[in-house]
């Protein structure tokens, strides 16, 4: 069984969504430049822009994602998230969250710890270059 989400918008509220460089690469393809839903910060990594305390990507009279097949990969395993001093964990804003089995937490938790090292290796491969 896969993860019912109710559309509530909580997770889109503020998000601080971290972009990997497919996530660019794929969006870019979808609807607009990256200048249009990406930040870069001072660390090298791009981040998700918020509108009107949203996602940029969210639409708050439809209840819901523009971009979903295309949605960044750190939505795709969501609310599974790493808890730097839990682990793997479910992101307990997430009312949905007890929709997803331990099966389905254990697959997208190793994917979240892929994720993120890649995210990472690409942030310090932006900052080099830069240097």
């Amino acid at each position: 069984m896969l993860m019912r989400c109710s559309n509530c918008g909580v997770c889109c509220t503020e998000t601080e969504m971290l972009l990997s460089l497919k996530d660019i690469a794929r969006l870019e393809k979808k609807c607009a430049s990256k200048n249009h839903f990406a930040n870069f910060d001072e660390q090298g990594y791009a981040v998700l822009k918020n509108r009107d305390g949203y996602c940029v990507f969210y639409d708050l009279k439809k209840h819901q994602c523009n971009v979903y097949s295309d949605r960044p990969s750190g939505c795709r395993v969501y609310p599974v998230i790493l808890d730097e001093e839990k682990g793997i964990v479910f992101d307990d804003i997430c009312d949905s969250c007890d929709s997803i089995t331990l099966r389905e937490k254990k697959i997208k938790g190793k994917k979240v710890i892929k994720l993120l090292e890649r995210i990472d290796t690409e942030a310090q491969n932006r900052i080099r270059k830069l240097e």
